[in-house]
């Protein structure tokens, strides 16, 4: 120790206390200089404890003079600041050397350490000249530890004031002994005594990150809580849990940051929070939406930590996480998908994140659409982090939400589907990850978006773009493009081909419309004429088809139209011819940039030159498919097959693309045509439109129509024919010569059979050259061939050879008479339709055409293809015979049924053959068909031509052509119907047996009829009843043209199907409007003579009618649990609620009772009127005319005056009247009993105003049950509900009856099943006669008939009670009058002349 430094020391000390008041200059200079001699004195550090005390005695009176000084003049509290910061080093240095005793008393310390803290606030400027030794004051400050003496003194706000200043001074920037420095100072208090105001100090810093100090206050709040865990962990747990638990009552801004403060301290001292884990486990349950949020977000912070392991360490904790996926809040679901993603972004291999996959996976079928599309986000997020090990179920899952029930779903869902599938072709293209079915599967699924037909933003026209602009990224190279196409087009369905051929279609139609357009542009500037604008007109309607919005297009069509810039339109043409992307894009961009995004047009011009470009298949993807073929460049063999179909579909849409790969074509054509035969349709599309020579491929098409397969034959004939001009048409010849050499030698038959059949479609005159010698060979060495001895040409080995041989010589005939291009035939048809004919039928041999009995099914399959194939063109030739062996193959048990039907069912959705075939589907559908699937398909078909034909046809009430419409078909149902051999025999009265053969036209009116089939289209079922009923009558004047004997079953099939119209049509027949001309196919039916022929059918009364359909109706019904009981308010629109009321048609009750005598009658048959007619009394047959002169059975004259002027009955409450008014008067000469009643019957003759008297007194009889109890039996729940008659309406036959239930019916009792209860019954009461001539009599009916219904087992209804409730008298008319009116006519021309009535059923609640 130097004792001239003590001596300076104390010298300085000396002086300035002598001082009475030093000056500045003064007290700067002597501070410095104790400054410096107090830094060269080191602390005692002698070994023994006096020597140590000794030496402190000496420095502690050399320093005193000096600390008396401060004290004396307080310069801890001096007015300049260098002085201050002076006097604090030499404070800091006397707690240095003077360690462990304080330098000074202690009632002074509190103004030294405020001195301190004055320099503790300016170490946030690391630039002042002095900042080294503040730093040097700090430290020693903490070496010391001279702050814990503030403990003592009680100098608590200081420490809290210095805990203060230590976060707002410290930077990010300062050196790590600083803030080691800090931190020891806060340790070492922290350590000694812990308040909660200190604890709320450090925590505030922890979550609290200012723009000046940026992170370093969190970071050194953080590395408190670190180094001081154990001292804080009571006071900050305790803190944490209190404010778990008092979470409703409003706190300090430090509660509300609870959460962060959580998150906080579990990435310092994560082990602090194991007390309170429970607690957040109990927040993820609480009730209030907002905690669970917060809560949810804390803990998916904590899982983005993996070195953590919280799913591991709070495993409890993490499975009520999980549950928050389902939580009953939406909001609550899409934070826990948010989290979700974060932490699999994070830890995207870690065991947590396939937990959360699981639990995303299943938010993309949440019932809430918002998060559905969080899920849709979060889940394509996390295939992108992770394209490589994403698994395919979960790609699948979230590219299933294209499908989603909501729109803005399926938008978000096709934005991030698209960018997956982009970073996956980048992907691909750097060599990370192989091109892989999973991810193929995206633009397969947005493919079948067009189908989506209710979503105009998913229409092909949005797709087209999307698939154009948005599938692959920008700078992704061609080859890459092309290698994608190949592999998903590997992963296509029909229904994928089929979606993108509809867009490149579409894309080819605009742009031929768009060349149309400039082309007419062009003429219109030389000679402008109407003609001219016209065309115009119609192409801007093509050419808006292709745009999301038509009419829009439409418009922007017409004004591009009237601009006078022809660069626009010449930038346009130019866009249109250039078969290369990569230019074309070029030269859009120049286009696009010269007219300037400020011009009017221009959104409508940038898409639609998009539009005009060849941005999904250009010729350079062709050019790649064919060397990736040619030089086995693919990653698979059988990639090659599905590349020459892709280029198939490129091809056949733009043919034009090929051209620039001539040259490729041929080598490949030779090396590769055995892979697969498309390659040789692929040269027979792109033929007209490329330069190459036929001689480049004669010899191997020659070779391929003799040696190849069949479907190599037929496409190599076609290519020959888009290969060679008319001048070359001798090559069809010698091939056709040599082909039929070939024929003879018996080598190759299949392959030659197929080959002229081809040729005989593309050169007429060729075929008919060896047209006999070809003929001839078919029918004598095929047809009448029992067996073949070659059998190699056959392809399939499986089934007889002969008779696989007859369907393709079969086949090649009816080619022959299909031609392309529309070319005249010169021979005869007749004898094919022979064939066909013998063929179709089910014997071994018909004539001389041998089949056997494995193969026989397979002939009449392919003869019945055959007849829709010649339908296209010959259908007039094709007789009733053929037609409906043909259409009962749709009901054949064999298995050849669905092939049929499915080509059938491709026939007709293509037009191309005409709709009468569709009988077929009705016979399956009805016949038990067990492929569900296939019968919806038929069923959907007749729907959706019902729909298009409304929309295409005016109404047949005004004008339009009935046989345009899907009514129209039971004309030739019914004939087939009658001609089936299942027909029920003579004398059976099975009425299930009949349902179940009456099943095809039931089900078909059931269709048409039905409101819930049509989409509630009133105006298509208005139309459709029309239609039918007024068929049925037709067809009831009718004979059969083909077989007479069979007109009665056509009788009963049209009377059945007038039941069932009447059954299904809810409005009732009687609204139907006035009678048309019906036309009938002359060779299906003729003019009935109305002679006697259904004497057998005598037996199938209306009775037995209604009971078949009621049979049909109960098959197709639904259980009666699921029906309101007593069916009053069940819904009447549903047509499969088939136990409602029935509306009866008083008119239509003919035709099916008969009797040998022309006589009608009316039997009472418990409340129901059954007519009783002749076929002489159904009415006129001839041609449509105003007057109406031959009603049915010799109607009065004011019917006819009713009818003339077209008066249709209303369904109003005045109908009954009117349609006792309407009734015909017939004569007769002799009442005959009903055989099925055991009631008397009486008749009258009467006059037309005794009808309406008589209709009157009914009224009164039906007065008579006022006051009654009754009971009514329910269909619906199969017993009786009993009640009180109140009142009787005789305008609309209703009556009245409050049920013991207390609820109040309106019922017409003529339609229902009841019978008397109370004492006084109905039945023991009668109606004494009227005055007047008409009178009503009421008497008991038998009882043994209410019996015998009630016990019919075909009956759904058990109990039918009927009561007789009338007569009605009739006038003699003469029969010379009658038979004029039968033989009036002598055209096929129906018209239908009898008006209809019905009863209606209301409730009333």
């Amino acid at each position: 120790m130097d004792e001239s430094t003590l001596q300076l020391i104390s010298g300085i000390g000396t002086k300035l206390t002598q001082l009475s008041r030093p000056n500045k200059d003064v007290l700067i200079k002597s501070l410095r200089q104790a400054v410096n001699a107090l830094s060269q004195i080191e602390q005692p550090s002698a070994n023994e404890a006096s020597t140590k005390a000794q030496m402190l005695g000496k420095l502690k009176a050399a320093t005193e003079p000096l600390r008396n000084s401060i004290i004396k003049h307080g310069l801890s509290n001096h007015t300049d600041k260098d002085a201050r910061l002076l006097v604090a080093i030499c404070v800091g240095e006397f707690f240095r050397i003077l360690a462990p005793q304080p330098p000074f008393a202690d009632k002074y310390l509190r103004d030294i350490f405020k001195l301190i803290l004055s320099v503790f606030v300016e170490l946030a400027d690391s630039t002042s000249a002095f900042f080294s030794r503040r730093v040097k004051i700090l430290e020693t400050v903490a070496r010391c530890k001279c702050c814990v003496i503030m403990l003592d003194i009680d100098c608590d706000d200081l420490i809290i004031e210095m805990f203060n200043i230590f976060f707002s001074v410290v930077r990010d920037h300062h050196q790590q002994s600083l803030i080691n420095d800090i931190l020891s100072i806060m340790s070492d208090i922290l350590n000694e005594e812990v308040s909660s105001q200190l604890m709320e100090v450090i925590l505030g810093n922890l979550i609290q990150e200012r723009k000046d100090t940026t992170s370093a206050a969190s970071q050194l709040a953080a590395s408190i809580i670190q180094s001081c865990a154990e001292k804080l962990q009571p006071y900050i747990c305790g803190f944490l849990k209190s404010c778990s638990l008092d979470r409703d009552s409003v706190g300090s801004e430090l509660k509300e940051s609870y959460h962060e403060i959580v998150l906080k301290i579990f990435q310092c001292a994560p082990e602090m929070l194991d007390a309170i884990i429970p607690s957040l486990t109990q927040e993820l349950m609480t009730d209030q939406v907002d905690a669970r949020i917060k809560a949810v977000n804390l803990i998916g912070k904590l899982l983005l930590c993996p070195e953590y392991r919280v799913a591991q360490r709070y495993h409890a904790l993490f499975v009520e996480f999980l549950k928050r996926f389902a939580d009953k809040s939406s909001e609550v679901r899409v934070a826990a998908l948010q989290c979700a993603k974060a932490c699999c972004l994070a830890n995207p291999l870690g065991i947590e994140s396939l937990e959360l996959h699981t639990s995303v996976k299943d938010r993309l079928l949440d019932f809430d659409d918002k998060v559905r599309m969080q899920a849709v986000i979060v889940a394509c997020d996390i295939a992108r982090s992770n394209l490589k090990y994403t698994s395919p179920e979960f790609i699948s899952e979230f590219t299933e939400r294209l499908r989603d029930k909501k729109i803005s779903v399926r938008k978000k869902a096709l934005q991030k589907v698209m960018e997956v599938y982009r970073d996956y072709c980048d992907k691909c293209a750097e060599g990370h990850i192989t091109i892989c079915d999973h991810f193929e599967q995206i633009p397969c699924k947005v493919l079948m978006l067009c189908y989506d037909k209710d979503c105009k933003e998913f229409r092909s026209q949005n797709i087209e773009l999307v698939i154009a602009e948005e599938l692959f990224p920008v700078l992704l190279p061609v080859e890459e493009r092309t290698r994608h196409w190949i592999h998903l087009f590997s992963l296509f369905s029909p229904s994928h081909v089929k979606a993108l051929t509809a867009i490149l279609s579409q894309k080819r139609r605009l742009q031929t419309e768009m060349r149309n357009f400039l082309a007419l542009r062009r003429k219109e500037k030389e000679i402008s004429s109407e003609d001219i604008q016209k065309k115009l007109k119609s192409s801007f309607v093509k050419m808006s088809a292709s745009f999301p919005v038509p009419s829009k297009a439409e418009e922007c069509f017409d004004k591009l139209n009237h601009t006078k810039d022809n660069k626009i339109f010449s930038s346009l043409n130019v866009l249109l011819d250039d078969a290369t992307l990569e230019s074309a894009l070029e030269k859009r961009d120049k286009f696009l940039k010269v007219i300037g995004n400020k011009h009017p047009h221009f959104e409508f011009l940038q898409l639609l030159s998009s539009k005009c470009l060849f941005n999904i298949f250009d010729s350079e993807h062709v050019r790649c498919i064919l060397n990736l073929v040619s030089t086995s460049g693919l990653e698979s063999n059988h990639l090659e097959a599905f590349s020459i179909e892709l280029l198939l579909v490129i091809i056949s849409n733009f043919p034009s693309l090929m051209r620039g790969s001539e040259l490729q074509l041929p080598l490949l054509f030779k090396e590769k045509y055995l892979i697969h035969d498309k390659i040789i349709l692929v040269l027979a599309k792109a033929g007209p439109h490329i330069s190459v020579k036929f001689s480049d491929f004669d010899s191997v098409l020659k070779k391929i129509c003799l040696e190849g397969t069949r479907t190599q034959s037929k496409y190599a004939v076609s290519a020959i024919a888009s290969l060679i001009d008319v001048s070359e048409q001798y090559v069809f010849s010698e091939l056709c010569k040599g082909l039929v050499d070939s024929l003879h030698r018996g080598q190759n038959t299949a392959t030659v059979l197929q080959s002229l059949g081809c040729i005989a479609q593309y050169s007429v005159s060729t075929f008919e050259d060896h047209d006999r010698e070809i003929t001839e060979y078919v029918y004598e060495k095929i047809f009448q061939a029992k067996s073949l001895d070659n059998h190699s040409d056959i392809e399939d080995n499986s089934g007889c050879t002969t008779c696989k041989l007859k369907i393709y010589g079969l086949k090649m005939l009816v080619k022959s008479f299909l031609p392309h291009r529309g070319c005249n035939i010169n021979r005869q048809i007749k004898s094919l339709l022979d064939i066909l004919l013998k063929m179709l039928q089910k014997e071994d041999k018909v004539d001389d055409i041998i089949s056997c009995a494995d193969d026989r099914d397979y002939i009449r399959l392919a003869a019945a293809k055959s007849v829709l194939q010649l339908s296209r063109r010959w259908d007039l030739h094709i007789s009733p015979d053929i037609f409906r062996f043909t259409i009962l193959i749709g009901k054949d048990s064999s298995s050849v049924r669905i092939s049929f039907l499915d080509k059938l069912h491709k026939l007709l959705k293509e037009r191309v053959i005409p709709i009468r075939y569709v009988c077929a589907f009705m016979l399956a559908t009805a016949d038990g068909f067990k492929d569900l699937q296939h019968s919806f398909k038929y069923m959907e078909f007749i729907k959706e031509y019902a729909r298009e034909t409304r929309i295409h046809q005016t109404s047949i009430v005004q004008g339009g052509s009935i046989m345009f419409y899907p009514a129209y078909l039971v004309v030739f149902l019914i004939h087939v119907l009658a001609h089936d051999e299942d027909f029920p025999p003579e004398g059976c009265e099975d009425e299930a047996l009949y349902a179940q053969f009456c099943g095809p036209l039931l089900l078909f009116l059931h269709t048409l009829i039905n409101s819930n089939n049509i989409d509630d289209d009133m105006d298509l079922i208005n139309d459709a009843a029309f239609t039918l009923y007024y068929i049925f009558r037709a067809i009831k004047r009718a004979k059969d043209a083909d077989d007479a004997q069979r007109t009665p079953r056509l009788h009963f099939l049209a009377n059945v199907g007038i039941s069932g119209v009447n059954s299904f049509y809810q409005k009732g027949i009687s609204s139907l409007p006035r009678p048309v001309k019906i036309l009938l196919p002359s060779s299906f039916y003729k003019i009935n003579p109305m002679e006697n022929e259904e004497a057998n059918f005598s037996f199938l009364t209306q009775t037995f009618v209604e009971k078949v359909v009621h049979i049909f109706k109960s098959q197709i019904s639904p259980p009666v649990s699921s029906v309101h009981k007593r069916g009053r308010k069940c819904h009447e629109n549903d047509t499969f609620n088939m136990v409602s009321h029935k509306h009866e048609d008083f008119s239509t009750r003919g035709a099916l009772v008969v009797h040998k005598k022309p006589t009608r009658q009316d039997i009472s048959l418990g409340h129901r009127r059954i007519r009783d007619v002749s076929p002489n009394a159904l009415g006129s047959v001839g041609s449509h005319n105003k007057d109406f002169n031959e009603q049915e059975c010799g109607a009065s004259n004011s019917s006819e005056s009713a009818l003339e002027k077209g008066k249709a009955f209303s369904s109003s409450n005045s109908f009954t009247q009117k349609a006792f008014q309407m009734e015909p008067e017939v004569s007769t000469k002799k009442v005959e009993r009903y055989s099925v009643l055991e009631g008397n019957v009486g008749a009258n003759k009467s006059n037309t105003a005794e009808a309406d008297n008589s209709h009157k007194e009914m009224g009164t009889g039906n007065k008579a049950l006022v006051g009654q109890r009754i009971k009514v039996w329910s269909t619906f729940d199969n017993c009786f509900y009993t009640g009180t008659v109140d009142d009787f309406n005789p305008e609309n036959n209703t009556h009245k009856i409050t049920c013991d239930s207390g609820e109040v019916d309106i019922l017409c009792l003529d339609s229902e099943s009841w019978e008397t209860i109370s004492d006084c019954s109905l039945t023991e009461r009668e109606v004494q006669p009227s005055d007047k001539p008409n009178t009503l009599h009421l008497r008991q009916c038998v009882k043994e008939t209410a019996v015998k219904l009630r016990n019919d087992s075909r009956q759904q209804s058990k109990t039918k009670l009927n009561m007789e409730h009338s007569k009605v008298h009739w006038r003699e008319k003469g029969k010379k009058e009658e038979r004029s009116s039968r033989n009036s006519s002598s055209v096929s021309e129906f018209i239908e002349g009898d008006r209809v009535a019905r009863r209606t059923r209301r409730r009333k609640e």
